[in-house]
């Protein structure tokens, strides 16, 4: 095996490990003597209307209290997967009930303090959801394929395609990219056809500004891309190792969780705020 074989093979393995940490359905969110702790993050994003933080774990959604400690909103504890904050108080998302099976695509208005069920309930689980250009692309998990919905409950289907997260141009309705074993695979057609990955290999992928595609690889690092893709620039390791999950603001503004917290940046990536602490989740 030569040294680029040998390479993209390792960077498979640390992406399926990744995969395998996303699929656990595990809990990871408990009360203890100290307050709640949170590990195994899925989502993040800023409430447009307050700047508030919010966080969608394995057991429901938190945000930061007064003192910066993390508080339960409104009172479901379900498996949050999929996450995005589409406009003021409008979340969008998907995962588990308690009691198992997918719960398809769900909807906040209150800010994630009650939901509803739009479509696909017991069918789907989508891993990534993107609101863009007055649309929902969602990587759905459970059937391995690219689908996008205008309302909400009707969709079309796309490519099939092993996936962690997507990312969609900011400038583009057509141009969508996700995270594959094999690197950045890129569509040109919303998601009908996905062209090979290719190197480097990220796990998660976030695209708020036109000039400000980031991407978060296995080990951490932070790198961002002017061009849409061809070509991208390490710029930091963020603080706490393998990532969990990531999320571009604007131009200068990241979000991303790692195994010690939820981390801000409003510098583009170069320097990092710790914004909730995050309990090291050892066996995801």
């Amino acid at each position: 095996m030569n040294k680029r074989h040998a390479t993209a093979a390792a960077t498979a393995v640390a992406l399926s490990i990744t995969l395998a940490a996303c699929s656990d359905s595990g809990g990871d969110a408990d009360s203890s003597a100290s307050g709640v702790t949170v590990s195994h993050i899925h989502g993040l994003g800023l409430d447009p209307s307050d700047q508030r933080l919010f966080v969608a774990t394995h057991q429901g959604v938190y945000t930061p209290d007064a003192k910066g400690e993390p508080e339960l909103v409104g009172e479901n504890k379900d498996d949050f997967m999929g996450f995005t904050v589409a406009e003021a108080k409008t979340f969008y998302a998907s995962g588990h009930p308690t009691t198992g099976g997918n719960k398809g695509l769900i909807k906040s208005t209150d800010a994630g303090k009650t939901w509803k069920s739009l479509s696909l309930s017991g069918e789907s689980d989508f891993h990534a959801l993107e609101y863009a250009h007055g649309t929902l692309y969602g990587y759905d998990a459970t059937n391995g394929l690219l689908r996008t919905s205008k309302d909400g409950t009707a969709w079309k289907d796309g490519a099939q395609l092993q996936a962690l997260d997507i990312a969609v141009s900011p400038k583009d309705p057509g141009l969508v990219l996700a995270t594959t074993a094999e690197g950045v695979a890129r569509s040109s057609d919303g998601g009908k056809t996905f062209a090979a990955g290719k190197q480097p290999v990220m796990a998660f992928l976030s695209w708020q500004a036109q000039d400000g595609l980031y991407g978060i690889d296995t080990s951490g690092g932070l790198n961002r891309s002017k061009d849409g893709g061809a070509t991208w620039t390490k710029v930091a390791p963020v603080p706490g190792g393998q990532p969990q999950a990531l999320t571009a603001v604007g131009a200068e503004h990241v979000l991303a969780a790692t195994q010690t917290g939820v981390y801000e940046s409003k510098d583009g990536g170069k320097t990092f705020t710790k914004r909730l602490n995050v309990e090291a989740s050892g066996g995801h």
